[in-house]
């Protein structure tokens, strides 16, 4: 049996779990989410905290019995605590800032490029902007905002340039070795 999917996960105090068949819903301090599970798997709530168990012992089964447990574990985190993900902008010039609500990239193309947030989904801004943070109750949400933002500008390999991910190491090109004089 799979040590992940066997572990329960518990419900913190202020977090409602409502389990409707295959569909379960957490209501948290930080928002509502809902999602709905395979027939595989058999959601349970028992003494404060869900269990995962699976009916069968093939290995596509097996696979989601871990995956499945981590999605609600996910959930119970997001609307307690919320995650986030932290993006660095480097170059000259580049820099983002906040306009009400969205995010103004000015990474070295002719315009600014506006990212408008999804919802749930809320920017911060580091007084330099080059520290740009996504926070939100849906981790799903948090990492596909992030991906779509670092896609704008990419770090290039030669100089650096672009956004990335905080603590993303980027490897680097040596360019041109240029003419050789005798």
């Amino acid at each position: 049996m799979s040590r992940i999917g066997r572990a329960p996960v518990p419900i913190p105090e202020g977090v409602e779990v409502l389990i409707e068949g295959q569909r379960v819903r957490v209501r948290g301090p930080k928002g509502v989410l809902e999602q709905e599970f395979r027939a595989e798997m058999a959601i349970t709530e028992e003494n404060g905290a869900l269990h995962v168990a699976r009916d069968s012992d093939e290995p596509k089964v097996r696979a989601l019995h871990g995956m499945t447990r981590a999605l609600l574990n996910n959930m119970i985190l997001g609307t307690t605590k919320g995650f986030a993900k932290t993006l660095e902008i480097q170059g000259v010039g580049y820099r983002a800032e906040l306009k009400g609500e969205s995010l103004m990239l000015h990474v070295g193309f002719s315009h600014t490029v506006e990212v408008k947030p999804a919802s749930g989904i809320r920017f911060e801004v580091e007084a330099k902007g080059d520290v740009v943070r996504i926070l939100g109750h849906d981790k799903q949400l948090v990492g596909q905002v992030a991906a779509d933002i670092r896609k704008v500008r990419p770090p290039e390999p030669y100089k650096g340039k672009g956004i990335r991910y905080q603590g993303e190491h980027v490897r680097r090109k040596a360019g041109k070795a240029g003419k050789v004089t005798q």
